[in-house]
């Protein structure tokens, strides 16, 4: 099938209290790690490009792998998405080259500038067919030319939302309930720590969950900065020559209790980053000798889809849902 857009993924995932992810992509081997998962586990899938992953690889490969994927699991319904879109012009750029949904972050703007700019990119988008998602609210951390400095960040307010969907037509909305980009979601003062030692962040923020979905009922909601920093991979990379001290993410029950709700979206990227970045780190300490990145690489991918796997089953949900 060619690909789709999120509206039907979208209805059945709120129907059935399950998440799709949408994770991002950057390379061949980490689009193979997340389509060949989502193809054993017969579930739908969002593939996701950020500024960064459009400025390292060039939107054209991206559609291109993206096109190969859809070639080798045509049974798997597959979104591409553009994660973070700075502007109008972006949002444009992705539509008119073959991206079926498109995010527009004004968040950091003014609401009125978020409402103009999103109503804006959600007119052009209809007209061709593509679904938008918009942001109220603004996360913390860093994903590439998204930074937001810890205490600047601000929850969404649910006696905004209505409002704003109503004036924009947008698809779906963006929410802030305290999840937080990047691997270091958290400062160690933010949290506590558990018997062994390993930070826990603050809880999120279901009561603004809550609220908004009273005040939307049916309406998709997304979650950002979602990773959970797998401490297993964190492990491996520290052990071989890595330096990832106090990294911490969002706890995965937390995650899957929000997936029951109205969350029909979650973001993960930095889970997929610390996978790859461990197979290639222990491989490379178990065969110094070897230079093939063929071999390294692999090792890498192989964690990815394992990580993409587990989400799936066991976060979002989302197995045998096609």
């Amino acid at each position: 099938m060619p690909l789709v857009t999120s509206t039907e993924m979208f209805k059945k995932a709120y129907e059935g209290g399950y998440a799709i992810g949408a994770f991002n992509i950057n390379n061949m081997e980490i689009v193979q790690a997340i389509t060949d998962a989502a193809a054993e586990l017969k579930s739908p899938v969002i593939l996701q490009a950020s500024a960064g992953a459009r400025k390292y690889a060039n939107s054209v490969y991206l559609v291109k792998l993206v096109e190969a994927a859809l070639e080798l699991h045509p049974e798997v319904p597959m979104v591409l998405h553009l994660d973070h879109g700075a502007d109008f012009a972006v949002c444009k750029d992705c539509v008119d080259n073959g991206f079926t949904s498109v995010m527009i972050d004004y968040s950091s703007h003014s609401f009125e500038e978020n409402i103009e700019e999103s109503r804006r990119v959600a007119d052009y988008a209809h007209e061709h067919g593509v679904v938008v998602e918009a942001e109220l609210g603004t996360l913390a951390g860093i994903e590439d030319d998204v930074k937001v400095e810890h205490g600047n960040e601000s929850y969404t307010r649910p006696e905004e939302v209505e409002e704003f969907v109503t004036r924009t037509g947008v698809d779906s909305l963006a929410i802030a309930i305290g999840t937080s980009h990047g691997a270091y979601k958290f400062k160690p003062e933010q949290c506590t720590r558990n018997e062994k030692g390993i930070l826990v962040p603050p809880p999120l923020r279901f009561d603004i969950l809550e609220e908004v979905m009273k005040r939307l009922p049916g309406f998709p909601i997304v979650l950002h900065g979602s990773s959970s920093v797998p401490q297993e991979y964190v492990k491996i990379v520290n052990e071989n020559g890595g330096k990832m001290p106090d990294a911490v993410g969002i706890p995965e029950e937390q995650l899957r209790k929000a997936s029951t709700l109205a969350v029909c979206k979650i973001n993960i990227d930095s889970d997929l980053r610390i996978g790859l970045t461990a197979g290639i780190r222990q491989h490379m300490a178990e065969h110094p000798d070897h230079f093939d990145p063929r071999q390294y690489i692999a090792d890498g991918r192989a964690n990815v889809k394992a990580i993409v796997a587990h989400k799936i089953k066991e976060v979002l949900g989302s197995d045998g849902k096609i």
